[in-house]
């Protein structure tokens, strides 16, 4: 049979449909949103650096051009001062009272001296591995011994301890430095570096590391054989508090018990706790992106007044002179050059206003979400809030007002404040009131803290109170709360 052709019918049809795309533009400007404030100083310092045609400076009038974002309209920022501050006849006080105050009087120049910020000074800092290796100098120690005892020194664990065999060591001390290493030396030099600071460097574990301490507190004359005995042979009931079979099995009282542990608490878990310097170093204090403050006016009237914390933050503006010199050239490159940069400064100019435009938009949001919370400061009067309702309230997207708490702090007269402890989720009570869970964890802390040390309560007698308190709660939800807040269980609370 002949193959017979089948003719193929192409149906072509149009269709019309709406994708989403987003421009790098815009990526960056989400980028942008999530800075901190200390971020963005370094952003802005490391663009001062890189572009010409940046430069340190208010904008003027004249100078302001055309942006690709929404400003903020007057209607917008009354409607918002309309709920923060009460409504009156002297709501302009302070703008008459201050109508003729001089120039000079609103520099920038013109600010107290305690509102200087000092630099923290640079700290010269050692690591702990370098300040033992400067230890074995003032041993009487051969070149071969001290470089086995760098490679001991070196195999050392993030927290002190040496988790790894003498015999390993050994090998791979051979191996990589073509020399024959004895386990014997390895294991002589090991007790040398454990005589060295701090006490119980070079313990295998976290019960060798205290019995090292222990020896060193005994050999100075201290009575701590019943610590002793208790980290060498009940180490396992010590971790569980149970502190019954050990006082049974050491045939000891309640008082002697209790000492010895005093003794036992007050040594280190770990040889080295800071993990990374053994001298003292700048901890990074959290500076506020917001500054909330409050005031009240002749008729007890009290007011909320957000700002952004951009004092550290330079103020930039196109160097204009510059550029129409260098843009006078007739040279391609460079002109290409002047309007890259040109474009560079300008968006981040327009970056920099839209952040704060939203920042203030969205903490003003906040504040009027939780008003009640802001008056007092108390947490019961956190309301449960997510970010969708502060996206709806201001017609954005939850990304960014995701990006926008992220990392940020407020500053306010009953606390630094992390914004986004502040989105909490909502449960009902038994009123039917939905309350914030920080409510909850508040009221868990406070139980907590009143409890008995020598009979704590366990989740299910946290459960029971919190209900009497009107809080139906289960018992799997008080235990992800304790842990949430790194409280331990009951049996790890309990002290003699």
């Amino acid at each position: 049979m002949d193959a017979k052709t089948i003719p193929v019918m192409m149906n072509l049809s149009q269709s019309q449909r709406q994708t989403f795309k987003i421009t790098p533009l815009q990526i960056q400007m989400l980028n942008f949103l999530q800075l901190s404030t200390v971020e963005l100083e370094e952003r802005i310092k490391h663009e001062l650096e890189e572009n010409p045609l940046l430069e340190e400076g208010i904008v003027t009038k004249d100078e302001v051009t055309d942006h690709d974002f929404e400003e903020i309209s007057e209607h917008e920022t009354n409607d918002y001062s309309a709920v923060l501050k009460p409504e009156n006849d002297y709501s302009d006080w302070e703008e008459y009272a201050n109508d003729d105050t001089p120039d000079y009087k609103t520099n920038i120049n013109n600010h107290s001296s305690d509102d200087d910020l000092f630099t923290i000074p640079i700290i010269q800092e050692s690591d702990w591995r370098t300040d033992l290796k400067v230890q074995l100098h003032y041993l009487p120690l051969n070149e071969r011994q001290i470089m086995l005892m760098d490679y001991i020194i070196d195999s050392l664990d993030y927290n002190g301890f040496l988790t790894i065999t003498t015999d390993v060591i050994a090998d791979d001390v051979s191996f990589t430095n073509n020399i024959f290493v004895d386990i014997e030396e390895i294991e002589h030099l090991l007790k040398v570096l454990r005589r060295e600071d701090p006490a119980g460097i070079g313990a295998a574990n976290l019960q060798e590391c205290l019995l090292m301490q222990l020896q060193r507190k005994k050999e100075k004359g201290l009575d701590v054989d019943l610590a002793v005995d208790i980290v060498e042979f009940n180490i396992d009931e010590l971790a569980v508090r149970n502190y019954e079979k050990i006082m049974r099995m050491r045939k000891i009282t309640a008082d002697e018990l209790k000492k010895a542990i005093l003794q036992i608490t007050a040594l280190n878990a770990k040889p080295i706790m800071d993990g990374n310097t053994s001298s003292i170093s700048a901890k990074d204090n959290i500076i506020p992106d917001y500054i909330i403050t409050y005031e009240t006016n002749l008729f007890g009237d009290m007011s909320i007044d957000i700002s952004l914390n951009n004092g550290r933050t330079p103020s930039l503006k196109i160097n204009k002179n510059f550029a129409e010199t260098i843009n006078s050239t007739k040279n391609k490159a460079v002109n290409q050059y002047i309007n890259t940069k040109m474009s560079t400064a300008n968006w981040l100019i327009e970056a920099i206003q839209q952040r704060e435009h939203t920042m203030l938009k969205t903490m003003k949001a906040i504040v009027l979400f939780q008003r009640d919370f802001f008056n007092l400061g108390d947490i019961r009067n956190l309301k449960p809030m997510i970010l969708k309702d502060i996206a709806d309230q201001i017609g954005m997207d939850i990304s960014t007002i995701s990006r926008v708490t992220s990392g940020k702090y407020a500053q306010t007269p009953f606390g630094t404040l992390n914004l986004k402890d502040l989105f909490t989720e909502g449960i009902k009570v038994d009123s039917g009131e939905e309350v914030s869970n920080r409510e909850i964890q508040q009221a868990i802390v406070n139980l907590i803290a009143g409890e008995n040390k020598q009979n704590p309560l366990n989740d299910f007698q946290l459960m029971d109170l919190l209900a009497q308190k009107g809080y139906i709660i289960a018992r799997r939800t008080v235990a992800k709360y304790r842990e949430n807040m790194s409280i331990p269980s009951a049996q790890m609370r309990r002290v003699l």
